[in-house]
């Protein structure tokens, strides 16, 4: 298991350094240090001494990858992709083009992103399973028909519907919680609230129909004909058969998600204002802010890496069968 683990973690490195690149590349394929530069300062009267000290002070004065002026290793080195790209594999984030530590923003916004996407997921998931079990029990029905009508009716629904028509029904007409902001501590809650129920209504769709699907293939085999030879019930045959040997597929499915919940949702929390790491992100893409951009990227591809080692460590948890090497 150690051995794996470190295996896969050796395998990342190129990975990441495979972001970082296409990152970089698409990032400067639109803009130029002088443009950032221009952003930053305001367009209009900007003198290019001005752009040439924002650039020397942030460290965008130097060549893009290859040094050609310099000799040896500082051809490399003395470029800005590597004085903005190395200290990420130490996760130190450095600084954002307005001077801001990126690693305590970080640190500051995580906490509102999981205070949305953490029970969202978890009650999410009990909500999804439940209802594509319901289905599963019903299948054939005009439940189970009514069912899938639905799931495919919210499938087609944008997600920003959602979060407008909630914000116009819940906070604007019935005036249950704020339209947007954010406060720590208890008061947390109301402001919460929407975001999460809109987040949950928005994946009942997708993730009850996979589930059915996963569940109906299941209800299928041998094993579940010979559990009902046996005198088992129905009910018995779904929550002690089918679900338990449907958890592979349906881990497959959560724990990756699992790094999305540290990076918040863009969308959501952009429009309810909460200052997490989605909201963050939009506004370093907004502002050109490179050194943002490439931090959150990087975060994020470092998170799903993990996510998928603790998706084949989980298969060894609920079916002993499987071993890693």
């Amino acid at each position: 298991m150690i051995a794996y683990i470190i295996r896969r973690i050796l395998y990342a490195i190129p990975i990441l350094i495979g972001v970082n690149l296409l990152t970089f590349a698409l990032f400067f394929v639109v803009n130029t240090p002088d443009d950032m530069a221009r952003m930053q300062l305001g367009i209009k009267r900007v003198t290019p001494e001005a752009i040439e000290k924002w650039k020397q002070q942030r460290g965008y004065d130097k060549p893009l990858l290859v040094n050609s002026a310099a000799s040896g290793a500082d051809k490399i080195t003395d470029t800005i992709f590597w004085q903005k790209s190395a200290s990420m594999f130490a996760f130190d984030f450095g600084y954002s083009d307005d001077g801001r530590s990126i690693g305590r923003e970080i640190t500051t916004r995580m906490g509102p992103s999981l205070a949305i996407a953490l029970p969202t997921f978890l009650i999410g998931l009990v909500v999804y399973v439940s209802f594509a079990l319901l289905m599963t029990l019903f299948r054939a029905t005009a439940l189970d028909i009514a069912g899938v009508a639905l799931c495919v009716l919210l499938m087609s629904i944008s997600g920003l519907f959602y979060i407008i028509g909630g914000q116009f029904v819940v906070s604007k007409l019935w005036h249950l919680v704020p339209i947007s902001g954010y406060n720590g501590g208890a008061s947390a809650f109301k402001f919460v609230a929407l975001p999460i129920l809109i987040g949950m209504i928005g994946g009942i769709g997708s993730s009850s129909r996979w589930y059915r699907t996963i569940f109906l293939e299941e209800i299928g085999k041998d094993y579940v004909r010979t559990a009902r030879a046996k005198g088992l019930s129905e009910l018995r045959v779904l929550f002690s058969h089918v679900l338990k040997n449907a958890m592979i597929p349906i881990l497959t499915g959560v724990v990756v998600v699992i790094p999305l919940l540290f990076m918040g949702s863009l969308l959501t929390e952009s429009f309810f204002g909460i200052p997490g790491l989605g909201s963050y992100t939009i506004d370093a893409i907004n502002a050109q802010d490179f050194s943002v951009v490439r931090a959150m990227v990087f975060l994020g591809s470092a998170l799903y890496i993990a996510g998928l080692i603790l998706t084949d460590i989980s298969y060894t948890v609920v079916d002993p069968r499987v071993r890693l090497s």
